[in-house]
């Protein structure tokens, strides 16, 4: 998808493209004639990535969960320590295998006026399960829901989740987003889709390709959201007005330049998004565990931290966030090319060719070209293959590689394990994507999912340690976040997962003042 700009302007940064962003932006910006003041704007969010699927059943992508926590409501959330808390309802256990949840008053409302009702978290739970007529195939989420067996209306606002197995960490997973019951039924082509009804703090007004808006339903604020994937467009948008607010996605020389500007706001605050380069375990190559391991180790994390990232991130232990209660502390592979070369060649495999799939994002297609460089110095050829953000997704969830990267957002339960590496999590059923299989693996998430207290968190430590042994994924680093906004914008605050909760109480800036 291309950027945006005035063809002129365009054109004038094809020429100046050797030159950086930072130029190009200062040529872009200089001489633009007088500034006119705009007309009052929605609050507009600018986005690398476009937004794939928002229905809270299957939103999968980083962007498309974010958008539906705006949207939705959820029976329960998370506080800071990832512990669950009452969102739209409370709980209480009956059994080990039988959990109530009695929703809250007052109710939440959706878009048409009617309140969330037991009907509607049945219909929504059981679509994700793959049961009743909105269930439409395998959700990408049904891993999420552990040994959910069954979701059943107990009385009028109580609804009843039976279990196969018990879970303790159950109600920590009740934080889908809730869609009308009437969803069930199929609607007409010319409808407007029936999810798109919520009863979060945000309206959903309309959705294309490139562009959603919202409504923020207590005061009618809007808030736009535009995908620019050029992340120098994104910027210049900014700068002109066009744009109020980014956050991540971009390079560290436009943030640079950034930090010096008059009229912008710039935050940053340590992130907990997981960041790792994925393998294929099926593929011929790739599933060799030496070769797996000489990747690792000819991989210099710390330099592409320091020159890419500019030092804006922490080296990635663990798949959970940094300081979780169930993290281990998992062995470092040390950038050690000599190593990596002795175990391609053990491996048979001295000059492997690899091809590494990516996104078109430019910081992206930097690492991935650095990584590209590291890997050749110790004989393994790399091809960088990077497509448009849906194309490249469909491929990683298809298996369709040998090498990927990317990253895991808003993980918050240690049981996420069982969703990336258990064998029962394969794609569709699950987001094993490397089509990982190691049966004791699997019986040490199957035994942590019924433990509880001390004896859980060490088997979930015990099991990271036996992954990252297999080394399906190589670690990278956990980047910070980083949210950059026109002055006058106010009450946005950024969140270690990356979430855009705070756009709930975010005030755009003055239109009539631009900078």
């Amino acid at each position: 998808m291309a950027g945006r700009g005035p063809a002129g302007m365009m054109a004038a940064g094809r020429h100046m493209r050797q030159r950086g962003p930072a130029a190009l932006l200062c040529l872009l910006l200089a001489g633009c004639g007088p500034q006119v003041a705009p007309k009052p704007h929605p609050l507009r969010v600018g986005l690398a990535q476009p937004v794939l699927d928002i229905d809270p059943r299957r939103a999968a992508d980083a962007a498309s969960a974010r958008l539906a926590r705006l949207i939705y409501s959820r029976l329960v959330d998370l506080d800071a320590d990832y512990r669950p808390r009452p969102a739209a309802a409370d709980w209480q256990s009956l059994d080990a295998l039988h959990y109530r949840l009695t929703l809250r008053e007052p109710r939440p409302h959706f878009t048409d006026g009617a309140p969330l009702t037991a009907a509607d978290v049945v219909a929504t739970y059981r679509a994700v399960l793959g049961v009743g007529a909105a269930a439409g195939g395998a959700s990408p989420l049904r891993s999420e829901l552990g040994a959910l067996l069954a979701v059943d209306e107990a009385a009028a606002g109580q609804i009843d989740f039976t279990l196969s197995r018990p879970d303790p960490l159950f109600p920590a997973r009740l934080t889908l987003g809730i869609v009308p019951a009437r969803c069930a039924a199929p609607a007409a082509p010319t409808e407007r889709p029936c999810h798109y009804d919520g009863s979060g703090p945000f309206a959903l007004q309309d959705v294309s390709a490139d562009r959603v808006r919202l409504v923020r339903r207590r005061d009618g604020v809007q808030v736009e959201f535009q995908v620019v994937p050029d992340p120098t467009v994104r910027v210049l948008m900014l700068l002109r007005g066009e744009l109020d607010l980014l956050q991540n996605d971009l390079p560290p020389e436009l943030l640079a330049y950034l930090a010096g500007r008059p009229g912008v706001q710039l935050s940053r605050a340590p992130g907990s998004s997981y960041h790792y380069l994925g393998f294929n375990l099926s593929d011929p190559v790739t599933g060799d565990l030496r070769v797996r391991q000489a990747v690792a180790h000819a991989i210099d994390r710390e330099a592409i931290v320091s020159h890419l990232l500019a030092g804006a991130a922490r080296l990635a232990g663990s798949v959970l966030p940094p300081g979780h209660y169930a993290a281990a502390r998992l062995p470092d592979h040390p950038h050690d090319p000599a190593l990596a070369r002795r175990l391609l060649a053990q491996a048979g495999h001295e000059h492997p060719r690899l091809t590494y799939k990516t996104s078109t994002d430019p910081v992206r297609l930097r690492i991935a070209t650095a990584i590209q460089a590291q890997l050749a110095a110790v004989g393994i050829r790399v091809r960088v293959q990077s497509n448009e953000w849906g194309s490249f997704f469909g491929d990683i969830r298809a298996g369709r590689f040998q090498l990927y990267s990317l990253s895991w957002v808003g993980i918050t339960q240690p049981d996420v394990l069982r969703q990336l590496f258990h064998s029962a999590s394969l794609p569709p059923a699950g987001a094993n994507r490397g089509r990982f299989v190691s049966p004791p693996v699997d019986a040490l998430l199957d035994t942590a999912a019924q433990a509880q207290g001390a004896d859980q968190i060490d088997l979930y430590r015990q099991a990271q340690l036996a992954i990252h042994a297999q080394l399906p994924y190589v670690p990278l680093w956990y980047e910070d976040n980083v949210a950059v906004a026109r002055a006058g914008l106010r009450g946005y605050a950024l969140r270690p997962d990356g979430a855009w909760d705070a756009l709930e109480f975010t005030d755009p800036p003055d239109a009539r003042h631009p900078h």
